[in-house]
């Protein structure tokens, strides 16, 4: 904007000289010029300027659609997308808490209230709660706390790709019907040249979530479900997204965790570098591919989408995300087995592989005899 505003400037010195220079009707040429010159500088105001840019023409899109772009949340801020006038928007953080939440208090979208991924999932991390999904009437009382019911609509965002797709996919297995994420987060909103707010806000308390939780059980998957599954249905693919040196068993991706491997049978779905992202599935600003992304991903993977897909990564946030393009995508046949090789490895007889399962030299052993010397560095 700034060298545009620059560039405006000269050209009505150069003008106003030019106008000078001519004699007759210099006046007039000069107040014509400086009128055109306002709505130059008017309009690149207007296209700049979050506030005042017209959002009445994008798009709708369906409400099995997830991941939505910057200007349709601004389009339904501005109230032009029907039925969205009344959507909460949430800024995603591990605990929720105001006092770990600096990115929310540095600046957030106008209306965003804060929630946790502490409050769909355990964070104990034992065997008892391997930081898998939270109770139903845990999540449920999460969920009425800040007002959202099975017919809010539901708009996240957050730094964390996976920790906003855990909260997303939780709320769908619960059972809101409409939840969509900002793709590309604050970073893709503040390019889109919106403004932020500093104002703390919170939902208004719900009595009611108006069906049983979880209204979608089939979304997700046990421990003791996935092992029976790869052992006696052909069809049933356990996909690992995680990163090469994990599915290889060369390290266990966590310094929490002390053996590396994967459970046996299951197949690798790429999608990761290391044990926090999922860099194969976003472009380099973070945004998340189109169902093609994935497919380009996946062409050399030993599973198709005609398969019951179940995705599990270390402790179940990775996995969301494709969890999530092929729920939009209409898929129906897919889950997220939640418990992950964190939970895997707790189970001593559990069979395991360790390293390509298509290679000669995998091993296959079981839990209680791998070694204990695969935890990530701190």
């Amino acid at each position: 904007m700034k060298k545009r505003l620059l560039s405006v400037l000269l050209s009505m010195a150069v003008v106003a000289t030019l106008a000078v220079g001519c004699g007759s009707g210099s006046d007039d040429a000069t107040d014509k010029t400086q009128e055109n010159t306002a709505d130059e500088q008017k309009e690149d105001t207007d296209s700049s300027d979050g506030e005042t840019e017209d959002t009445a023409d994008v798009e709708p899109v369906e409400q099995r659609t997830v991941y939505v772009t910057p200007e349709w949340v601004k389009s339904a801020i501005d109230g032009n997308q029907a039925g969205y006038e009344d959507a909460v928007i949430a800024e995603v953080t591990y605990t929720g808490e105001l006092d770990d939440s600096e990115s929310y208090k540095k600046g957030h979208i106008p209306g965003a209230i804060l929630v946790g991924d502490t409050e769909v999932e355990d964070a104990e991390g034992t065997e008892e709660k391997p930081y898998n999904l939270l109770t139903p009437e845990e999540v449920e009382t999460y969920m009425l706390s800040h007002g959202i019911t099975k017919d809010t609509k539901v708009i996240l965002y957050g730094e964390d790709v996976s920790g906003v797709g855990r909260v997303a996919y939780a709320y769908l297995w619960a059972g809101v019907e409409d939840v969509k994420i900002l793709n590309g987060g604050l970073n893709a909103w503040e390019k889109a040249g919106y403004d932020l707010e500093t104002d703390v806000n919170e939902g208004t308390k719900a009595d009611s979530f108006g069906t049983t939780v979880p209204a979608h059980p089939e979304f997700w998957v046990s421990i003791e479900n996935a092992k029976d599954r790869l052992e006696n249905d052909d069809n049933f693919k356990l996909v690992s997204i995680r990163s090469e040196d994990e599915w290889l068993g060369k390290t266990s991706g966590y310094n929490y965790i002390e053996r590396g491997g994967e459970p046996e049978g299951a197949v690798w779905g790429k999608g990761a570098k290391t044990a926090f992202d999922v860099a194969d599935f976003t472009d380099a600003d973070g945004v998340v591919k189109d169902l093609e992304g994935f497919k380009k991903v996946w062409e050399d993977c030993d599973f198709t989408l005609d398969n019951h897909l179940s995705f599990y990564c270390g402790t179940g946030w990775r996995a969301t995300v494709p969890f999530l393009v092929l729920y939009e995508n209409g898929y129906d046949d897919i889950s997220v087995y939640d418990g992950g090789w964190y939970e895997w490895q707790m189970k001593s007889d559990y069979p395991v592989q360790v390293g390509d399962p298509a290679s000669d030299d995998c091993e296959h052993t079981t839990v209680g005899e791998l070694p204990t010397d695969k935890a990530a560095a701190d």
